[in-house]
């Protein structure tokens, strides 16, 4: 199902944990939300989920969570089941320090973004849904409240905007990119994630350890 904006998709809520029995398919969209970009700082507040047909799931843990989530670690750990995010680096580091999941196998639309429209600086997912998907997405609720107790309407549609299309991201941006001959290159990014990712919350995270 190709929805237009979060507002034609159907949207659900869920406390601590998604229902059993949901089944996500062979990839799964997957994104979260913290108090801020801090790993070692800011809590996970909120983990969304997309099948990619045109419905949202979205996880909230409040103050005082376990993080316990069998249902959902079951999911982000499941080796059958591709996770796809943007900016996967940011979120599988979160994933892993909050959920005690590694996240595998990923794929990262920001990281295809950066191998495949290299005429461009654009990478953001605003970017890409406008010039891939003719989709124009709203980033204004990316700096808001993330751990209040209840999540206001437009905070639900901005979680959701943010895996919705991903799904259709990914089959774009491989095509580009088997075009280019770059998917090789690409999975090898994929698999250097989880080690950039043990970086940064090791203390690497703004050091380029390939640098000279």
């Amino acid at each position: 199902m190709n929805v237009k904006s979060a507002k034609d998709a159907k949207i659900e809520v869920h406390q601590g944990d998604i229902p059993s029995g949901l089944d996500f398919g062979d990839a799964v969209a997957v994104d979260t939300e913290a108090m801020g970009l801090n790993n070692h700082r800011d809590r996970l507040c909120v983990v969304q989920l997309s099948a990619g047909d045109g419905t949202a799931h979205l996880v909230k843990f409040g103050v005082g969570d376990d993080y316990s989530a069998p249902n959902l670690k079951a999911l982000l750990g499941n080796s059958r089941v591709t996770k796809i995010f943007h900016y996967a680096r940011f979120d599988i580091a979160l994933i892993s320090r909050y959920l005690d999941v590694a996240c595998a196998p990923i794929y990262c639309t920001k990281i295809a973004s950066q191998l495949a429209r290299t005429y461009t600086d654009g990478h953001g997912l605003k970017d890409l849904c406008r010039e891939l998907l003719g989709i124009e997405i709203s980033k204004a609720q990316q700096s808001s409240d993330w751990g209040t107790a209840t999540l206001s309407n437009d905070q639900i549609l901005y979680a959701a905007s943010d895996v919705l299309y991903l799904h259709r991201l990914r089959t774009t941006l491989d095509a580009m990119l088997v075009r280019e001959d770059r998917a090789e290159l690409l999975e090898a990014c994929f698999r250097f994630l989880p080690t950039r990712a043990a970086l940064d919350l090791k203390g690497w995270i703004d050091v380029d350890i390939f640098h000279h």
